[in-house]
C-alpha cells in the first residue's frame, strides 16, 4: 500500500495544528476543511474521516446517541472531517435529524417521524441504542444541529425525503451562513435521474458543494461517472460497492467504480473517490464496501484489508462507524496531514 515518504512523514508529523480557538481563520476549521474537500489532487496523501449517523460507535458498540450534538462534538474532538446528519420532515412540516423513518431505536418515542409534531417530538428524547441509556438530548431540528456544527466541522446531509426537497435544506444552511459548510447529495443511477438532480441543482445555486451517490448495480461505465462529475462539478463521488450475500467473497478489486479508468477520471476532474465501511442493521456486513467494512477491519483484526484495499484503489474519503480507530490507524500509515495555517 502507498505510503507517504519518511521524511514528508516525519516533517508534517511536526508540523503545527490548528485549535477551533481565536488563531482559527476566518470561516473556522470547517473552511480549512472545505479547502482540501474541494482540491482533491493535492490532497491525495490525506485520507478524510466521515463520522456516519455524526458519531456513535467505538469497537463495535454504541457509547452515545447517534445523529446528537454530543456525537458532533466527539467527531470534532477526535479531528473528523465531516458528520453525516439524516434529515426528515415531522408531521408539520419541520426538518428534523433521525435516520429511521420511527422512533422506538433511538428515542423514548414510538411511531413514524412522520406522524408526530415538531412539539411532540420534543418530547422524545434521545437514547444510546446498544444500553437503552436515555440522554439529556431530544430530537433535534436540522438548523439547531447544523448551528451547533457550525464553523468546526463540515455537515453531509443524508436527505430522506426527495431531491427536490434539496433547496429547503440548503436555504436552513444559508440563513445560518453555513452554505460553505455542508455537501448535499443525491442518487443517480441514469441518464434521467442525473437530468432531474441537476435541475434541482440549478435551483441550488453553486455555493453549495453537490456530491452523486453511484452505485455499481447500476453504474458500471467510467463514462458515465465522468458525465456526472463535468455536469454536477461534485468535489467527490460517494460510491456504492455492494455486497449483498454474506456468502459472497470479498471483492477482489473493488469493481467497475474502482478500476483503472475511474480513478482517472476522478483525477482529470480533481475529485475524491468515497466509500461506506460502515454496516447496515441486519445485512451483511460491508454490505456497501463489497464485504470489505468496518466488522472486518475491527473484530476481524484486518484494517489493512478494509482501510488499505480501498485507499490502495483510490479511496480519498471513508464514511464509517470507527472514527477514532481509523483516524488512529491512518496516521500510523502516514496518511493523514495536520490542519495547520498555510496549509
Amino acid at each position: 500500500m502507498r505510503r507517504l515518504a519518511p521524511i514528508l512523514a516525519a516533517v508534517l508529523l511536526v508540523a503545527p495544528t490548528i485549535a477551533t480557538d481565536a488563531s482559527m481563520p476566518v470561516g473556522g476549521r470547517s473552511s480549512l476543511i472545505r479547502e482540501r474537500l474541494s482540491d482533491a489532487n493535492h490532497w491525495r496523501d490525506h485520507v478524510m474521516v466521515v463520522a456516519h449517523r455524526a458519531g456513535w460507535k467505538e469497537n463495535g458498540k454504541t457509547v452515545r446517541p447517534e445523529n446528537s450534538k454530543a456525537a458532533i462534538d466527539n467527531a470534532v474532538s477526535i479531528g473528523v472531517e465531516l458528520v453525516e446528519l439524516d434529515v426528515r420532515r415531522s408531521r408539520d412540516g419541520k426538518l428534523v435529524v433521525m435516520h429511521d423513518p420511527t422512533l422506538e431505536r433511538t428515542t423514548t418515542c414510538r411511531g413514524a417521524v412522520s406522524d408526530h409534531t415538531l412539539a411532540e417530538l420534543r418530547r422524545c428524547r434521545l437514547k444510546v441504542e446498544a444500553s437503552g441509556a436515555v440522554s439529556a438530548e431530544t430530537v433535534p431540528t436540522f438548523e439547531e444541529m447544523l448551528a451547533h456544527a457550525r464553523g468546526r466541522i463540515l455537515v453531509n446531509i443524508d436527505n430522506k425525503l426527495e431531491p427536490e426537497d434539496l433547496p429547503e435544506i440548503v436555504a436552513v444552511a444559508r440563513r445560518l451562513g453555513m452554505a460553505d459548510g455542508i455537501v448535499v447529495k443525491a442518487p443517480i443511477w441514469n441518464e434521467e435521474r442525473l437530468v432531474r438532480t441537476k435541475a434541482v441543482l440549478d435551483r441550488i445555486g453553486d455555493d453549495v458543494l453537490f456530491m452523486p451517490i453511484l452505485a455499481d448495480d447500476a453504474v458500471h461505465e467510467a463514462s458515465f461517472i465522468e458525465r456526472v462529475d463535468r455536469q454536477v462539478a461534485a468535489p467527490a463521488a460517494e460510491l456504492v460497492v455492494w455486497h449483498k450475500d454474506a456468502t459472497r467473497t470479498l471483492t477482489s478489486d473493488g469493481g467497475a467504480l474502482f478500476s483503472a479508468q475511474a480513478r482517472a477520471v476522478a483525477i482529470r476532474n480533481n475529485t475524491h473517490l468515497w466509500i461506506n465501511t460502515y454496516p447496515i442493521t441486519d445485512r451483511p456486513e460491508g454490505m456497501v464496501a463489497g464485504g470489505r467494512g468496518d466488522g472486518l477491519a475491527m473484530s476481524g483484526g484486518r484494517p489493512d484489508e478494509v482501510y488499505g484495499f480501498w485507499i490502495d484503489r483510490g479511496a480519498t474519503i471513508i464514511q464509517t462507524d470507527e472514527p477514532k480507530a481509523l483516524i488512529d490507524w491512518l496516521e500510523r500509515q502516514g496518511l493523514r496531514r495536520p490542519y495547520s495555517i498555510g496549509s
